[in-house]
């Protein structure tokens, strides 16, 4: 019987990210901005847990990507709107990257993955 996997963080991007995007979209050149945070709204997911991170997304929140902690090798954290959310670029070891836009509680969750990353890379030495 396996370790059972506890959700830490699920749910989409933050309203925030919608809200200033649409403010913008109201002139012609922030039009593609307000269209990709309202599909980033309604199909957009995450879901960080204690075994990996799971992101669902692409149009009509068909596209799903999962990682375990072990793969990760690098994150980096951008603050946006205000520092009341924010991005991450995740890094694994094949050299590919996984983004998280507009991710609320970012600070919060970069903690949690950059712990579980660090305990998992412990493990593997």
């Amino acid at each position: 019987m396996g370790i059972r996997e506890e959700v830490y963080y699920e749910g989409g991007p933050h309203i925030g990210d919608l809200i200033i995007n649409i403010l913008i979209g109201l002139t012609v050149i922030g039009l593609p901005l307000a269209v990709g945070a309202i599909v980033r709204a309604i199909w957009l997911r995450y879901r960080i847990t204690n075994r990996r991170i799971s992101v669902t997304g692409g149009w009509m929140g068909r596209d799903r990507s999962d990682i375990i902690y072990s793969e990760i090798v690098d994150i980096k954290k951008v603050p946006r709107g205000l520092g009341f959310w924010g991005d991450m670029v995740v890094t694994l070891r094949d050299g590919s990257r996984l983004e998280l836009r507009a991710i609320p509680k970012f600070r919060e969750i970069y903690d949690y993955i950059s712990e579980k990353v660090a305990v998992k890379s412990a493990k593997t030495n």
